[in-house]
C-alpha cells in the first residue's frame, strides 16, 4: 500500500489597509499632554477602540521619553499600533513596530477649551468630506443632508446634528446638542459633549458601535440586545444611560 502524503493548506494572507489616526506629539510632552487631556475630557470615549500611530517625524528625543510617552498615552487608553517617523535607534522589542508610508488623510481638528468657551462659532469639522457651511440663521444646529461614512469624522460643539441618511460603522458624530439620525446608526454618537446632560440621541434603526452623552458612555457589548435594529431614543438619567423605542 502507497502511503498518501497529505500537503499542509497553505497559510492565507491578504492585503487589507485600515484608517488610523496619526498623533503628532509637541514638545514638552508634559504640556501637550495636557492638552491631549482637555480633548479626552470634552469628548469621552473619543480615543476607544481607535488605531493610532504615533509620528515623532523632527522630534529631537532619546528612547527613552520616547518609551515613556507611549506609556503616558497607554495609561489614558490610547493604544498605539505603530510609530512612523522614529530613527531605527530609539526603536525596541518593547515599543510598537516602526511604520511608514501613510497616506494622509484629512485633519481632524479639535477646537481648545478657549475656542469652545469664546465669542467666535468654530466651524463645523468633517473628516475626508467638508461639511456643507452652515446658515447664519441656524447657528445651533447642523443637518448633514448625505450619508456619513466610514472613516469620517464629525464635530460640532455648538448644537445639535442632523442626519439625512446612516451612520457607518467606523463612522462618527460628536455633538454639543442633541443627534438625529434618520438613517441607521453603525458608528459612533456621541452628544451633549461637554457638560449638556439633556442632550439626547434618536436614530431610526440602532446597530451602534458606540453611544455616549455628556462624556458617559456605552458600547455595542453593553447595549440592550433588544433594541438592536430598533428606531430608539437615548438619554442620561444621573449617571446611566437609558433608551427606550420610538413609536
Amino acid at each position: 500500500m502507497t502511503d498518501m502524503l497529505t500537503q499542509p493548506r497553505p497559510i492565507r494572507l491578504k492585503g487589507r489597509s485600515f484608517l488610523a489616526l496619526a498623533l503628532s506629539p509637541e514638545l514638552p510632552f508634559e504640556d501637550w499632554l495636557v492638552r491631549l487631556d482637555d480633548l479626552a475630557a470634552r469628548s469621552a470615549g473619543f480615543f476607544l477602540r481607535r488605531p493610532v500611530v504615533l509620528d515623532v517625524d523632527g522630534l529631537d528625543i532619546d528612547k527613552t521619553e520616547l518609551r515613556g510617552l507611549v506609556e503616558q498615552l497607554g495609561t489614558r487608553n490610547v493604544r498605539i499600533m505603530g510609530i512612523e517617523g522614529a530613527r531605527p535607534s530609539l526603536l525596541g522589542a518593547d515599543l510598537p513596530p516602526a511604520m511608514s508610508d501613510g497616506r494622509p488623510a484629512s485633519d481632524f481638528e479639535m477646537p481648545s477649551a478657549e475656542e469652545g468657551a469664546g465669542a467666535a462659532r468654530p466651524e463645523p469639522v468633517i473628516g475626508t468630506t467638508p461639511a456643507a457651511p452652515l446658515p447664519a440663521t441656524a447657528k445651533s444646529s447642523l443637518v448633514i443632508t448625505e450619508p456619513v461614512r466610514s472613516g469620517q469624522s464629525l464635530f460640532f460643539p455648538e448644537g445639535d446634528v442632523t442626519v439625512v441618511g446612516s451612520v457607518a460603522s467606523g463612522a462618527e458624530i460628536v455633538a454639543g446638542g442633541s443627534i438625529h439620525i434618520y438613517g441607521t446608526l453603525r458608528g459612533r454618537a456621541m452628544a451633549g459633549t461637554p457638560g449638556n446632560a439633556a442632550a439626547r440621541i434618536f436614530c431610526r434603526r440602532l446597530e451602534a458601535e458606540l453611544i455616549a452623552i455628556d462624556g458617559f458612555y456605552k458600547t455595542a457589548e453593553d447595549m440592550e440586545q433588544v433594541l438592536r435594529g430598533k428606531a430608539v431614543q437615548i438619554w442620561l438619567e444621573g449617571e446611566s444611560i437609558r433608551a427606550g423605542t420610538l413609536g
